[in-house]
């Protein structure tokens, strides 16, 4: 606890309020569960879109199904899916990154065009394609989400790589004998790690906007889960009639976005 208390005064005042955003929302994601167990699939057509109150401090949606128990459960799976398709596009974009900036020559060329090849394509549509070969699977929207944002950290990668590779720090250790796996530990990876990090969380802010415009377009996730686009999408129909609720996902997904924005801000606090 010292040390999480230690980082955050490392912090300045916009990385601070991103870092609050962000905490309190996945709080509300994580102490959902635990103080109101109510199911957030469990329905209730007599109780449809009623506002807040002390049972339901969020309201109920037009199926009478607990907006608070939604909005956990959708924050969950926001959090979740972005923390695995920044982790699978990291990987890749880190090793071809290094590889291609290290090695040069025929080995970059290669990588670098089949990079180019996928970044000529839209985003958010080539997601879309993909998550169409099966609505509603997970693995999909992993696999997409990921091969669209891998291409940021390799392209980091790669030029971080090829500075570094030049330093004369890295040049010493080679003359006297030190392995790749040596030099990569103690002069390309510090390096890197300063801009992947940061990089890496603005990934996950793309990976939660990506997958709630998939939800809303009806090409993510399929009801019953509960999801913030999708949530979007179903009680759009209501926009007049209980616009408070409506907003809850909404707004759930800006904080979201904005706290991982503002916590990447400067990058002084990454070392």
């Amino acid at each position: 606890m010292t040390d999480v208390i230690s980082y955050f005064n490392k912090l300045n005042r916009t990385q601070q309020v991103g870092a609050g955003i962000l905490l309190a929302v996945i709080l509300l994601g994580v102490l959902q569960p635990l103080v109101h167990d109510v199911p957030a699939q469990q329905t209730d057509l007599y109780n449809a879109l009623h506002g807040p109150s002390w049972v339901e401090p969020f309201g109920t949606d037009h199926l009478g199904r607990s907006m608070f128990s939604r909005i956990g459960a959708a924050i969950r799976l926001s959090m979740s899916l972005a923390l695995i398709s920044v982790f699978t596009a990291v990987v890749p974009g880190l090793i071809f990154g290094v590889i291609a900036g290290w090695k040069g020559g025929l080995t970059d060329k290669a990588i670098s065009f089949a990079a180019d090849v996928v970044a000529a394509l839209p985003g958010l549509m080539l997601i879309m394609l993909i998550a169409t070969i099966s609505p509603g699977s997970f693995l999909v929207l992993y696999v997409g989400i990921s091969l669209v944002l891998w291409l940021e950290y390799f392209r980091v990668v790669r030029a971080q790589t090829r500075v570094l590779s030049a330093s004369p720090h890295l040049e010493s250790s080679r003359l006297l004998g030190f392995g790749t796996w040596y030099c990569f530990r103690k002069h390309i990876w510090p390096g890197l790690a300063s801009s992947i990090l940061p990089l890496a969380a603005l990934g996950a802010g793309n990976a939660i906007l990506a997958l709630a415009a998939l939800g809303f377009v009806n090409v993510g996730v399929r009801p019953p889960v509960s999801e913030l686009g999708l949530m979007m999408t179903e009680l759009f129909p209501y926009i007049y009639d209980a616009p408070f609720i409506l907003m809850q996902p909404i707004l759930i997904v800006v904080a979201l976005v904005l706290g991982l924005n503002l916590l990447t801000r400067s990058d002084t606090s990454w070392k």
